[in-house]
């Protein structure tokens, strides 16, 4: 599977179903593909992401919170990284809001994103108060976790991008 995040919907010259994700006033377009599509189908500016975690499905047609986690890796950490995500608990699919979850190595340039798909922002931030995330990240900031015992594989800090659907 493949995601691809642009600008502008009409610089994607394809029928398929694409999301409409709003931050703020500012609107993205995200679409998610069984197969890699050419390049002439996609603005330069389009970013590009392998899908290598995520088997739920997405349900254009609901009204979602959407929650990017971008995180840059290094050349060096990427199998390291990428073992670390594909191995975890997977609690997260059990959480009441939580609808899918797409982990997504990026194809041009170094910073892979983990995006979460929940009912509601509530959802959301009840998940990160709840017991699953502690857990899920209990490790963060100690001896045993990925940050701390490679902190060369990442060579900038991580951050969020929140996103409501909008219907167009």
């Amino acid at each position: 599977m493949y995601i691809y995040i642009f600008d502008k919907k009409s610089t994607c010259k394809i029928d398929e179903p694409i999301l409409c994700l709003v931050q703020q006033s500012k609107k993205v377009y995200m679409l998610e593909t069984e197969e890699a599509m050419l390049d002439q189908s996609l603005s330069k500016d389009t970013i590009k992401y392998k899908v290598i975690d995520g088997e739920l499905p997405i349900d254009y047609d609901k009204e979602m919170y959407v929650v990017f986690n971008h995180i840059p890796v290094s050349e060096e950490g990427r199998e390291q990284f990428e073992v670390r995500f594909l191995n975890r608990a997977r609690k997260i699919e059990e959480e009441a809001g939580f609808l899918a979850i797409r982990v997504c190595r990026p194809v041009n340039f170094d910073t892979y994103v983990i995006m979460t798909f929940w009912k509601s922002e509530k959802a959301f931030t009840d998940w990160q108060h709840s017991k699953a995330y502690k857990q899920a990240h209990k490790k963060r900031r100690t001896d045993d976790g990925i940050d701390q015992k490679r902190p060369d594989i990442f060579p900038r800090r991580s951050y969020l991008n929140t996103y409501h659907v909008q219907k167009e």
